[in-house]
């Protein structure tokens, strides 16, 4: 909508590095990241980076009702946006690297699902790894972690560098064909079966 639009555009000028896009994802896009939903059973879905919410919609749409959506958004008007939008949904406004404590407070245990909007390519390093191993910590063993990265960031460093941290902390990582219809075009990671420790197997 245009309003998300303006909106994402001005929290993305005055934070790149947090908001990491100049406007929301596409419904092609958030079909893509969020298949791992079951659509069935009560999951526990945990949505990080939401920002205006195409893929909370879409995570909503595939629960219908059933389980617990916890959506984490670091920008705070985004997350007032995404707890008036969305009533269902579980708003938290915090930090992603606070995960495991989010659910515990919650007596949810582990998640099931984690749905990740963050710009991974635009973390440094440490945070990268901090935050994927918040993550990782936040699953339980069968779970599904789904992200996405533009085309256009595939040649940079920190790209580089992400895609190998996925390698190393889960025992399955899948990426997808490339989705056109979004603004930048991009893909899809789906890693599934997260290692605890996070050393690849040899």
């Amino acid at each position: 909508m245009p309003h998300d639009t303006a909106l994402f555009f001005g929290q993305f000028l005055r934070a790149p590095a947090t908001v990491g896009a100049f406007a929301p994802s596409s419904r092609r896009l958030a079909a893509s990241v969020c298949t791992p939903v079951p659509e069935r059973g009560e999951p526990t879905v945990v949505e990080l980076g939401p920002g205006t919410g195409p893929f909370t919609e879409e995570i909503q749409r595939r629960l219908g009702g059933r389980g617990h959506h916890l959506a984490v958004e670091l920008n705070a008007s985004m997350a007032d946006l995404l707890t008036r939008r969305f009533p269902a949904v579980d708003v938290v406004h915090g930090d992603a690297a606070d995960l495991t404590s989010l659910l515990t407070d919650r007596g949810l245990g582990r998640a099931d699902v984690v749905v990740s909007g963050l710009p991974w390519a635009a973390f440094p390093a440490g945070a990268q790894r901090r935050l994927l191993g918040a993550v990782c910590a936040a699953m339980s063993p069968a779970a599904a972690f789904t992200t996405f990265s533009y085309v256009h960031a595939i040649p940079l460093g920190s790209a580089r560098r992400f895609r190998a941290l996925l390698a190393e902390r889960f025992e399955e990582v899948v990426p997808s064909r490339t989705v056109w219809r979004n603004a930048p075009p991009a893909f899809v990671f789906h890693a599934r079966r997260p290692r605890p420790d996070g050393s690849a197997q040899r």
